[in-house]
């Protein structure tokens, strides 16, 4: 390696130090990482920079929302100083960044280009010479990234607000697709366990909002609050200021939180002076893949409401009042007022289902309240006994609004619902159902309206007809 390019200075401390150890220890965070939550492009990830036994599984989880077949031209690797303090960004244009897996080559061209643009942008190799925010990042990136990549790594002043907004207008130009921004930082420093995840917490929230003055603000009640051993809430914070003076006005962004944890919980940690680790990611989401009412669940917010739905299950079946649900778990989407069908099953036999059309209540409380009416008041079956519970499988659809046809051909099997009305008498089937029967839409639409609406097999001729699409997932 020449003089001129970025040596490794923590390997062998906060990672290993040779290729097949380090390789090796990838290979287990990857495997143990959670998996991806959404199928949109990957924008941006904001994970920890912490030694890997410490922050290496959280950061594994950030890094795995990317496909790792994705072609990005360049990343852009953002952190803030820790050991040199100045004003605005530093971006290296020495040469390029070496780890022990090899070379990473700096997009010079760029960095050239980002200098030229700002006088809050310029190089200062002391600031990149022992500086692990970023360092601590590229061995993730080499190992999970199947095609090569050029690299522009810019570390931020730790103490500069004006220059974050200064340095984000620049990187703004450069904010697309194609391009991957890894945002490193890591959360609350030294508080007690509790401490840090309700503080933690707080800080994560706020960035989620995607308001730069929003995490500004979190940031300073932190600070007032005087928490024992809180020394910072989040070492990066210029570099995430930066990250969302460039998002704050894209409304096509969606943040994700993918996974909290904090020094206390490895193997070796202390609860009582702990670092926290956040990943999230942003998303960038495809307008075509959205539904008409541009209502969707990611994995986490499916897991949730599946995990309600079985709490609400053994409450009703025990004679019990499920837990109200913590409001931090309580995300946009799982308080849009929507209608669901919740269907038990044991074995492979249908043993519950009810549903509500209705958009009166925010969709948790609804399924609160269909798990609980399938399993006692669906008239078809005897109520679901306390030794059955066990034994039940759950599938929940989530359903997009009532639209009104005029002609049967609208009707796609697999796809659509259908709902029947005539004279006041009803009848309904998911769009799952076509896929179970092998039915064709006449015979969707005869059994729908002999039995379920009570008019006879031709019924449908006569009645108003409405279809709907669902949000089909289960245990």
């Amino acid at each position: 390696m020449q003089a001129k390019d970025r040596k490794p200075a923590v390997a062998g401390m906060f990672y290993d130090g040779d290729s097949v150890s380090l390789k090796d220890h990838l290979k287990t965070l990857f495997s143990t990482a959670k998996g991806r939550i959404s199928e949109d492009e990957v924008a941006a990830v904001i994970v920890p920079h912490a030694g890997y036994v410490y922050s290496g599984g959280v950061a594994a989880s950030g890094f795995n929302q990317i496909p790792s077949d994705k072609k990005y031209e360049r990343v852009f690797l953002i952190g803030s100083s820790h050991r040199v303090a100045f004003e605005g960004a530093s971006v290296y244009s020495s040469g390029d960044y070496f780890t022990p897996l090899g070379k990473v080559e700096v997009d010079h061209d760029v960095v050239k280009e980002l200098i030229n643009s700002s006088r809050d942008i310029y190089f200062e190799p002391d600031v990149h010479a022992e500086e692990h925010s970023l360092e601590v990042e590229l061995p993730f990136l080499q190992y999970h990234l199947q095609h090569p990549f050029k690299l522009v790594p810019i570390v931020m002043g730790p103490h500069d607000a004006s220059a974050a907004k200064n340095v984000a207008r620049v990187l703004s130009n450069w904010f697309k697709p194609g391009n991957l921004f890894v945002i490193s930082t890591d959360f609350s420093h030294y508080p007690a366990y509790e401490d840090a995840e309700r503080v933690d917490g707080k800080t994560a929230r706020a960035i989620l909002e995607n308001d730069p003055q929003a995490l500004l603000d979190v940031l300073e009640e932190n600070r007032k609050e005087g928490v024992e051993g809180l020394a910072t809430s989040l070492c990066g914070w210029t570099s995430v200021l930066t990250l969302l003076n460039i998002t704050g006005d894209n409304d096509q962004l969606r943040f994700e939180k993918i996974e909290y944890k904090n020094s206390g919980d490895a193997r070796f940690g202390d609860k009582n002076r702990v670092v926290g680790y956040n990943a999230i990611a942003i998303f960038r989401e495809s307008q075509t893949k959205k539904k008409e009412d541009g209502f969707s669940l990611n994995e986490n917010e499916k897991q949730w409401i599946l995990n309600r739905s079985r709490q609400s299950l053994r409450s009703v079946v025990m004679g019990e009042t499920p837990d109200p649900p913590e409001e931090d778990d309580l995300t946009d989407n799982l308080q849009y007022k929507t209608g669901a069908f919740v269907s038990l099953y044991k074995g492979s036999s249908l043993r519950g289902c009810i549903g509500n059309f209705g958009s009166d209540v925010p969709l948790w409380k609804m399924v609160d309240q269909m798990t609980a009416s399938a399993a006692v008041n669906d008239s078809r079956f005897l109520p679901v006994k306390s030794n059955e519970v066990n034994d039940i499988r759950i599938e929940i659809s989530v359903l997009t609004p009532l639209r009104k046809i005029d002609d049967i051909s609208e009707i796609i099997p697999g796809k659509h619902g259908i709902y029947l009305e005539s004279e006041g008498r009803t009848g309904t089937f998911l769009p799952q159902v076509a896929g179970k029967t092998g039915w064709n839409r006449e015979e969707l639409l005869g059994h729908c309206a002999k039995d379920k609406a009570g008019i006879g097999w031709d019924g449908y001729k006569d009645a108003n007809i409405y279809v709907y699409e669902a949000l089909v997932f289960g245990e």
